[in-house]
């Protein structure tokens, strides 16, 4: 299912299961009067976020700290089946849960034999990471775990007894931050605050790779398509990009289901062979080792921006709908934000004040981006690139 299909279920059923599941919650809770201190060593945690790659990514200082507190612990993370391949490669998680939810009876299937799986596992912790998911709060509270955290809005105060302790959601914080308060809740004084990289991926080498290129993202997730900035935008840079520098290869990437507005971009490069079209024709761990050896990556507010900082590779990103405040990168990310009125509106509503007319990605212009990314060049590329006009051979691997 499409993901604000999802979201408009979640509304519209889950909050009719919450409720009741609230009140029995808040009379079982009186009536067996059960331990839920966290004064005793965690042995069994499990961590929740089903949807964003981006927010899994930012959940990872979380999951260092967790690690580091507890080595001896089990730690399962519970997604969505979308996300298996990135959680696969993150290596502080013992196991994994997955939900499939491609359509509806597929997503009810899965999500009780999720339930089975939590409910036997018995987790002394459960920390929920979604912020608005009813869905999310069922799957916690049924979960049987002894202890539940969950995020506290006003909107959804009628959620405050499906979870035995919570945190106040402050959006003008780092969303890496406002995870790592549940490691405070557990009286952990130690944060591990950086972001976790992705170990490199002995198959797909680096040498498979030219030695310098510039990778274009112009996507965003289903989630928020309100983030992308035009294809016609992305298009003229890259032309503009092309002639300051006509020797260096450009990759724009995308997934399988990006494919056809990559094809916006890359359908004035036909003739251009240094500007290849990826969508499609990497999984994700090619793709990260793509965005590692990246000198930059020019990139719209959405996963490959997290996976790049991550991996310390240089990012130019562009916001609208969300402030670059609430990730608090480090200084290999550079920003170029228009700070309108309703923005960052993403925490506030489903759908937006604009109702998809962007008005705060289309205030960025491409002289705006191309001036900071000449500022870029001279610091991140090297002065000569001219080996690279003759390594047709090389620049072909990548594609294969």
């Amino acid at each position: 299912m499409k993901t604000r299909t999802v979201i408009a279920l979640d509304r519209l059923i889950g909050i009719f299961v919450a409720y009741p599941l609230n009140l029995l919650v808040q009379l079982v809770g009186k009536i067996t009067r059960f331990d839920h201190s966290l004064d005793k060593e965690m042995q069994k945690i499990v961590v929740c976020k089903f949807k964003g790659m981006g927010s899994i990514i930012q959940a990872t200082p979380l999951l260092k700290t967790l690690r580091n507190r507890y080595p001896q612990a089990q730690i399962i993370f519970v997604s969505s089946e979308e996300n298996r391949s990135i959680l696969e490669k993150i290596d502080l998680i013992d196991d994994l849960y997955c939900v499939k939810d491609k359509g509806f009876l597929t997503l009810i299937s899965s999500t009780t034999k999720l339930v089975v799986k939590l409910m036997r596992f018995r987790a002394d912790v459960y920390i929920d990471l979604e912020i608005y998911s009813n869905y999310s709060s069922i799957v916690t509270t049924v979960s049987l775990a002894r202890n539940r955290f969950g995020y506290y809005l006003r909107s959804n105060r009628y959620r405050m007894g499906m979870y035995t302790h919570m945190m106040y959601f402050n959006t003008k914080a780092p969303i890496s931050h406002a995870y790592l308060q549940f490691a405070r809740l557990l009286g952990i004084s130690e944060m591990k605050t950086g972001l976790h990289s992705i170990p490199e991926n002995t198959v797909f080498q680096l040498s498979d790779l030219p030695a310098e290129y510039l990778v274009i993202n112009p996507n965003a997730s289903d989630l928020r398509y309100e983030r992308r900035w035009s294809a016609e935008s992305f298009t003229e840079l890259i032309q503009r990009i092309r002639q300051a520098q006509p020797e260096l290869p450009v990759f724009v990437i995308g997934s399988k289901n990006e494919q056809s507005y990559v094809h916006e971009v890359t359908k004035h490069f036909t003739s251009d062979e240094l500007v290849r079209d990826l969508s499609g024709k990497t999984n994700l761990g090619e793709l990260i080792e793509v965005l590692r050896g990246a000198k930059l990556l020019i990139t719209n507010d959405t996963g490959p921006m997290h996976l790049a900082s991550s991996l310390d590779t240089q990012v130019l990103a562009l916001f609208g709908p969300c402030s670059p405040a609430q990730y608090g990168f480090g200084k290999n990310v550079k920003t170029i934000y228009k700070n309108v009125y309703c923005s960052p509106c993403v925490h506030e509503f489903v759908v937006p004040p604009c109702k998809g007319n962007n008005q705060c990605m289309q205030l960025i212009t491409v002289n705006e981006v191309f001036e900071a990314y000449i500022q870029y060049k001279d610091v991140v590329f090297d002065s000569s690139i001219e080996y690279l006009g003759n390594d047709r051979e090389a620049l072909g691997k990548v594609l294969r």
